[in-house]
Formats: C-alpha cells, sequence, structure tokens
C-alpha cells in the first residue's frame, strides 16, 4: 500500500487534504508541529495521545514534533523576511517541510502532503513561493497539495499513478465555500473555525516579541507564553511587569510565575494578579504596586495596601494608583498611527 506524510494542523483544509489522499486507498501518518509561537496546537492534548478525534474517526495516525529551538531562531532572522508582521512564513513551510521529509524517509512513505491552497495566502501560498520553498525544503516534486493540485505541476506521485490526479481539486483563493461543500461530502461536520491564524501575524504580539527579543535574544519558554496574557509594562532592559486583565489571565498569570517572581494583588477588592519578573525586580517593587493598584477597584483611593508574596512569603506596601503619564510611560504597547 502506497503512504503519505501530511502536514496536519487540525484545520479544515488540512483534514480534507488527508481525506481526499484517503480516499485513494493510501495509507496516511500525519504529523502536528508545535512552535508555541506560530499556527499549531499547543493547548491540546499530550503528545503520548493522539489529540485530534477526526482522526480516530477517519483512521490516520496523527502525531506532534515539537520545533520550538528551531522555530525561534527563524522568527529571529528569517532567510526570505518577514510578513506584515513577525510572520517568517516561507521559512516556516521551509522548517516544516524538511521535517516532514526526514519522517518521510523513515516512514518509508511516498510523499507529502499540505492542506495549502493556491492564493489562500499572500505570502507562502503563491504559485512562485511553493516552488522556492519545495526546493529549499529538498522536497520537489514530492509535495502534493490535493485542494488545488488542477491547478498546479504534476507531482512525482500522480506521474506514477500513485495518486489519481483526477480525484483532486483545483480551489483557489480566500473563500471557504469549496471547502464546506467538500466537507459535507465526506461527512465532515465537526471541524474548528477559521482563527486569526499564526500569532505572528497579530501585531499586538508581534509588537512584544519584538520588543522581548530586544531586550532578550534567548527567552525562556514561560516569557513566550506569557506574551500572550495581560497587559505589559517594562521596568528595565531585564525586568517587566504583567498585569492580568481578568480571572483567566490571573490564573494564568499565577501558573507561570517563576520562583524568584513577585506576585502582587489588592486583597478584598477585584484586583488584577500583577507578576514582577527580572533581575533587579526589587528596586521596582513600589512601581509594580502603583499598577496593580491602577488596575484594581481601588482605583480611586489615595492610598492603597498592596500585598507582595514572593516564594511563599507576604508583606503589604502602601501607594498611591498609578497616574496615567506613569502607565504610558512604562506601558509595552504598538502604538496607533494618528493620520492628521
Amino acid at each position: 500500500m502506497a503512504r503519505a506524510v501530511a502536514l496536519f494542523s487540525g484545520g479544515l483544509d488540512s483534514t480534507l487534504a488527508i481525506l481526499t489522499v484517503l480516499k485513494q486507498d493510501i495509507e496516511v501518518k500525519a504529523i502536528t508541529f508545535l512552535t508555541y509561537l506560530g499556527c499549531d496546537i499547543s493547548d491540546r492534548s499530550s503528545c503520548s495521545k493522539n489529540p485530534f478525534p477526526v482522526a480516530e474517526r477517519f483512521g490516520f495516525e496523527a502525531k506532534l514534533c515539537h520545533l520550538s529551538d528551531k522555530f525561534i531562531e527563524i522568527v529571529k532572522n528569517p532567510e526570505f523576511g518577514h510578513g506584515k508582521n513577525m510572520n517568517p512564513c516561507i521559512d516556516c513551510r521551509i522548517l516544516m517541510l524538511k521535517e516532514a521529509r526526514e519522517f518521510m524517509e523513515m516512514a518509508g512513505a511516498d510523499f507529502i502532503v499540505t492542506g495549502e491552497v493556491l492564493g489562500q495566502r499572500p505570502m507562502s501560498q503563491r504559485r512562485d513561493t511553493f516552488n522556492i520553498i519545495d526546493r529549499e525544503a529538498g522536497v520537489t516534486g514530492y509535495v502534493l497539495r490535493p485542494l488545488s493540485a488542477k491547478l498546479l505541476k504534476v507531482t512525482i506521485p500522480e506521474a506514477r499513478g500513485i495518486v489519481n490526479r483526477d480525484m483532486l481539486y483545483d480551489f483557489n483563493g480566500r473563500s471557504r465555500k469549496p471547502q464546506i461543500a467538500l466537507a459535507r461530502e465526506f461527512g465532515l461536520t465537526d471541524y474548528p473555525a477559521p482563527a486569526g491564524g499564526c500569532l505572528l501575524t497579530d501585531p499586538n504580539y508581534s509588537y512584544r516579541l519584538s520588543e522581548l527579543l530586544r531586550h532578550n535574544p534567548d527567552p525562556s519558554l514561560n516569557e513566550l507564553h506569557l506574551l500572550r496574557v495581560g497587559r505589559h509594562f517594562r521596568m528595565s532592559p531585564s525586568c517587566k511587569v504583567i498585569i492580568g486583565r481578568n480571572k483567566e489571565e490571573n490564573t494564568r498569570i499565577e501558573s507561570l510565575s517563576g520562583e524568584y517572581d513577585y506576585l502582587l494583588k489588592v486583597e478584598n477588592v477585584g484586583s488584577p494578579v500583577t507578576l514582577l519578573s527580572g533581575e533587579g525586580a526589587e528596586n521596582f517593587l513600589s512601581l509594580a504596586a502603583s499598577l496593580c493598584a491602577r488596575y484594581s477597584d481601588a482605583k480611586n483611593l489615595s492610598g492603597v495596601k498592596v500585598t507582595v508574596i514572593k516564594a511563599g512569603d507576604s508583606f503589604r506596601i502602601s501607594v498611591p494608583p498609578a497616574s496615567t503619564d506613569l502607565i504610558e510611560n512604562y506601558r509595552i504597547e504598538r502604538k496607533k498611527r494618528v493620520i492628521a
């Protein structure tokens, strides 16, 4: 039996691409890449389990592969440049296909499958960039894109008769109507709605990441996770304050705090959890407490007692809530352009 390795995000397009290949009695081994920053499913199940019910339902294997260290390097210095924000889309696809090529060789597979659709994304899903990506990854001719295959060159598995080109598709552009119709044909009803895509295409997240990398070229995994939550303030090149915006973010910030970090909150009123972290953090306790007080329900008081916790010990300090000018001076925020 012929065998294929598929890049599987869990989204509709990659699922349809796999089902299209399965329909031709080809075994599929799917691989999902985790980057912690990009198009992944980092918040899903552990690597020891199949994280996708659709894989069990339709009879293909799905495994997870961590790319975090390799991925952060291409985010910092992509050979083919960033997109509009911090997204290194072309370099990202090259990296994933290089990894898929190794997996293909180990699994004794005949080709690689992706759910890419011609013209769907402006940077990485063009005819010319497909050619560049495949060449740089060393997989020219071995990547089948079933949803747009009839608009692209014949691949090696098609030429060898492993894949019937007549059973492939000619989807093009950003409309999802063809995919939704095909999903109905396959009986696929439970699939995620289209998300915002890669975190690195988000302007605010990208700004936070670029700011972090300027001060720390080798951030920890916790620092990368913390970029997703709260309000961020830069105290010094090596010290930050992060303030939760709701109960969920408060819990997340607490869970990501380290042994040497300070956690601050105002007792007996609605209060954010505030994280003070980094070298010399003790020098910024009053400032962090003032910011915490400003975002609490005690913000209209002249003086607020803020509880400070570190390594299980706690104490209180009294501070005035931070002023608007102080907030603007320290906040890490992408400034909106003002058009006169």
